[in-house]
């Protein structure tokens, strides 16, 4: 493996799949994940805590107030070639739910998609997503409609 010009391994990561008040989950696609659709999320900065990463992702990336947070699992993410660059993360994956469904999208996402749980399986998603999916249809999130 060849590293990138960053010198601190892994790097702490947060991503989010977030429901809405109909029960449906945000997915997006950026071309970051060669076009997949995935979840937002982001890099933890310097002195911030994960929940506070967590919650200015999602202003950053989709404009979302989300709340109810819940930790699913963490992801390793190691020079991933569907990733636009080399990279090392530690993703640690929650779930969230928001009282609206407005997005505003910034320059990473191309595209989103307010959809249920079994729709999302019908999208092209990146693996981690796909596991993230997963673990939502086994711990029923984000519940019945």
């Amino acid at each position: 493996m060849t590293p990138t010009t960053n010198k601190i391994y892994p790097l702490p990561a947060v991503a989010a799949l977030i429901a809405n008040p109909k029960n449906q989950i945000l997915i997006v696609r950026t071309h970051k994940w060669s076009g997949l659709w995935g979840v937002p999320g982001g890099k933890i900065d310097y002195g911030e805590t994960i929940e506070t990463a967590l919650k200015r992702e999602m202003r950053e990336e989709v404009g979302l107030e989300i709340f109810d947070l819940q930790f699913a699992f963490n992801s390793e993410i190691i020079e991933d070639p569907k990733f636009h660059k080399p990279m090392h993360f530690v993703s640690l994956e929650f779930v969230a739910r928001c009282n609206e469904d407005v997005v505003t999208m910034n320059e990473e996402i191309a595209e989103f998609a307010w959809v249920t749980l079994s729709e999302a399986f019908n999208y092209p998603v990146n693996v981690y997503t796909l596991r993230l999916l997963e673990w939502c249809k086994i711990h029923n999130f984000p519940g019945r409609i």
